[in-house]
């Protein structure tokens, strides 16, 4: 997971739910949300590299629905193509090895799939 200042500058990771059963998963973001004093939920839209929605996808499109019901919250898809790759990437650089760097990959992708929605809505404006 990760979030943003209340300017929408920077996206900071805030760590990892391990949770398989999405209603459990739901409860443990519901409640995170609620104590971020989130406005907003960003969830990463798998998308397949030719764009098209595989099952990861429409999963992630039922999740983020699932979402906007249990915190009431506006939920928005973003593609999440090539975060991970960037997130590795990212740790390479700072050379996080091991266990560490299992441990953190899914929190840093989580950062760049909030950071890259950011930056487009800066950049969207109206």
């Amino acid at each position: 997971m990760a979030i943003s200042d209340e300017t929408e500058f920077l996206a900071s990771p805030v760590g990892t739910i391990a949770e398989r059963r999405l209603d459990r998963l739901c409860e443990k973001i519901a409640t995170a949300a609620a104590e971020q004093r989130a406005a907003m939920i960003v969830v990463g839209h798998p998308k397949n590299m030719d764009g098209t929605r595989g099952e990861s996808a429409q999963r992630a499109e039922q999740f983020a629905e699932d979402l906007k019901a249990a915190t009431g919250l506006p939920v928005t898809l973003w593609d999440e193509r090539m975060t991970t790759v960037t997130a590795i990437s990212y740790l390479n650089e700072t050379d996080v090895r091991g266990k560490k760097r299992k441990a953190v990959v899914d929190t840093v992708a989580a950062t760049v799939i909030l950071q890259d929605y950011l930056e487009y809505r800066r950049l969207h404006k109206e």
